[in-house]
Parts: structure tokens; C-alpha cells; sequence
């Protein structure tokens, strides 16, 4: 009886490791998918609430810049759509800036954080230089006429 159970416990673990090892390969497997083909960035975003209320959290993500949108996707997810999806036309950059001292602890290290609006949707997304620079880049690289609004830091 004891042995039996020993084995049943046993199966029941090593069942739990196989499960935790696949979860993690296809998390690996799906960043790999995100990054492949260029034009993929690592950023943190949280979303700003219109209200004035205390901001989101920062989730740690990978941009993906696709056209005329940047589509971001969270690192320790599942899904293959976008959770948020960032439009060129119509953007307002109002604010670029270092992270608090609290801010750093949860961040990449050596990012900028700036505020970006796209309509109703207000989020501020934390880049390490290079990547802020390609994001810079890609709204100044706007077709002739598109509403992107950049002010410079104050």
C-alpha cells in the first residue's frame, strides 16, 4: 500500500515537471516567433487611466512594429494577438522621461519611459536607448500628412 502510493506521488510530480517544462517551451517558442523577422523591440508598458487614477503595473513585452501600428505583446503569455496595439496615425507623444527610483526595481535596466496617446488609450512605454530611437524613427517616418504630434521633453 505504501509503495503504491509512493509510485502514484511520484507519477503525480513528474507529470507537474513535464507540464511546467512544456508551458515554458512554448513560451520560448512564442517569443522566438514574435522576434523573428525583424522590426521586434523589448518594452515594458502600463496603461495610464484617463481618470487621473493610480497607472497599471509595468508588464515586461515585446513591440513588434507592423505598418502603420506597433503591436505589443506580453512576455509571459499565450496569446498570438496583440494586447495592445499601438496606431502611428493620430499619435501624441506628450512626454519623455527617466524611470523613479520604484519604477527602476520593476524595468529593464538603462530604459526611458514616454507617454504615448493614441486616442482614447494612454500608455507610457519604458524602451532601452536603441529601442527608443527606432521607435522615434518610425513616427517621424510617418507618410506625408499623418498626425504625429511629438513634443520634446520638458
Amino acid at each position: 500500500m505504501g509503495e503504491q502510493l509512493a509510485l502514484d506521488a511520484g507519477g503525480v510530480l513528474a507529470a507537474l515537471v513535464l507540464l511546467a517544462a512544456l508551458l515554458y517551451a512554448s513560451m520560448a517558442v512564442r517569443r522566438r516567433l514574435l522576434a523573428r523577422g525583424g522590426g521586434a523591440v523589448e518594452c515594458s508598458l502600463r496603461v495610464l487611466h484617463p481618470e487621473g487614477g493610480a497607472p497599471g503595473v509595468w508588464r515586461l513585452g515585446i513591440g513588434r512594429y507592423k505598418g502603420d501600428a506597433l503591436h505589443w505583446h506580453r512576455v509571459f503569455g499565450f496569446r498570438s494577438r496583440p494586447r495592445q496595439v499601438i496606431h502611428r496615425r493620430g499619435l501624441s507623444v506628450s512626454n519623455r522621461r527617466e524611470p523613479d527610483p520604484e519604477e527602476a526595481e520593476g524595468l529593464l535596466p538603462d530604459v526611458s519611459i514616454i507617454e504615448v496617446r493614441d486616442g482614447d488609450l494612454s500608455v507610457e512605454l519604458a524602451m532601452g536607448a536603441a529601442a527608443m530611437t527606432g521607435f522615434l524613427s518610425w513616427l517621424e517616418a510617418a507618410p506625408p500628412g499623418s498626425p504625429v504630434e511629438l513634443h520634446p521633453p520638458e
